[in-house]
């Protein structure tokens, strides 16, 4: 198993031209209300679930902003729902419930390339006029040719024969990592390599904040922990005073002038 999961970097690595355009569109829909929605069944709909539930305390987003449906609904999160992804109609029916505009991104999650939910919420996507992208592992299949975009990494056969859960799985979390991860970096909500929007929801983050904060502003930690107090717990409006020296209310006013964009706030 080691030894298949090697080949995977270099699958996924072929397939950055496609993966640069998904977030190429993505970042163009964001900022008109468009949405990143995740499509997918049984291992593919768990990926697609994982990564949307992980941008919101990654990078501070709105649970809107990155959606998951997976076959089966909710339960089917933690425990296998029997046929739930053979119906078309259950894909476009789930994600009619989404409003779906032109400015949101779907991202259909089929390692076979042939699972008829998917299937059926990219078809309704493109009526929609909404971009569509395929994430498989099998580019001559369905999925490939419904999608606008296609990223389709080589990954081969599996150790255990049929169970996509295992480098296709692990393929498309590679993947879905740099989708969200580059669209977030480019909508401004990380600082150099920083998770400068990410939510302290517990001590462990509220130390790492600390962290990020006298490592992007090169003060020391306890000068980061007073502006951190001083801001709210806004990371943000915390590095603005630390680089530029002045207090909560100029940082969130400087902030506010720029619409949040930090390296404008700080001049750089």
């Amino acid at each position: 198993m080691n030894r298949e999961d090697r080949r995977l970097a270099a699958a996924v690595g072929a397939e950055l031209p496609a993966i640069a355009r998904a977030v190429d569109a993505i970042v163009s829909g964001i900022p008109k209300g468009g949405r990143l929605i995740y499509v997918g069944a049984g291992s593919s709909g768990r990926m697609g679930a994982l990564d949307a539930a992980e941008c919101p305390p990654t990078f501070g987003t709105s649970p809107r902003l990155v959606q998951a449906l997976i076959a089966g609904g909710r339960r089917a999160i933690t425990r296998a729902v029997e046929g739930a992804e053979d119906s078309s109609e259950n894909g476009e029916r789930d994600l009619r419930a989404k409003k779906l505009t032109r400015n949101d991104v779907v991202v259909g999650i089929a390692a076979s390339g042939t699972t008829p939910y998917v299937l059926g919420a990219l078809r309704f996507a493109r009526r929609r006029g909404a971009t569509t992208v395929a994430v498989t592992s099998n580019l001559r299949m369905p999925v490939g040719r419904l999608a606008k975009i296609v990223i389709a990494p080589e990954v081969g056969p599996e150790v255990l024969t049929g169970s996509t859960r295992l480098k296709a799985g692990t393929s498309q979390k590679m993947v879905l990592n740099m989708l969200s991860t580059a669209v977030m970096a480019r909508l401004g909500h990380v600082y150099e390599n920083l998770m400068i929007d990410m939510l302290l929801t517990n001590e462990k983050l509220a130390d790492r904040a600390l962290r990020i904060l006298a490592e992007a502003s090169g003060k020391r930690v306890s000068a980061a922990e007073h502006a951190l107090r001083a801001a709210g717990h806004d990371m943000r409006a915390a590095l603005v005073m630390l680089k530029l020296g002045v207090g909560a209310a100029e940082a969130r006013k400087k902030l506010k002038a720029v619409r949040g964009d930090l390296r404008k706030a700080m001049g750089e």
